[in-house]
């Protein structure tokens, strides 16, 4: 199948494919005599193989170390755990840092009246015009 049924099938789009090939995620696809990119069945369940590790907010570095986990027949399990486990702490973090982000944002608007007069506490602090104290 080309490159644009694979995209299709995959879920990644067509320059992602591409991009994938160009810094060695994936082999090359197979090309036809005139050059068109040809992808097997295998090919296809590699790319939602990415695609899902992706979703859950892999790497593309990480990615390939699963990848290589995967296809690799006599791979510890604890290999892929140690990746999942790293993994989900990266995304605590992230919800951390998102929490922080909403708190600082709920407390700005808190202090923010809203009304037609200019002075906008959220602004200010954006503009870091806000003391510690006043914040």
């Amino acid at each position: 199948m080309n490159i644009g049924e694979a995209a299709a099938q995959s879920g990644v789009a067509a320059k992602t494919i591409r991009y994938y090939e160009s810094i060695g995620l994936i082999a090359p696809a197979e090309r036809t005599e005139a050059g068109y990119r040809v992808y097997s069945t295998n090919d296809i369940q590699t790319l939602r193989f990415i695609a899902r590790a992706r979703g859950l907010g892999f790497s593309v570095a990480d990615c390939a170390s699963l990848l290589a986990l995967w296809r690799d027949k006599s791979r510890a399990s604890a290999d892929v755990k140690a990746l999942a486990r790293h993994q989900v702490e990266a995304i605590e973090a992230k919800i951390a840092e998102l929490e922080t982000m909403r708190a600082t944002l709920e407390h700005l608007m808190r202090r923010c009246h809203g009304d037609d007069r200019p002075d906008c506490p959220i602004l200010s602090d954006l503009a870091g015009s806000l003391s510690r104290k006043d914040a």
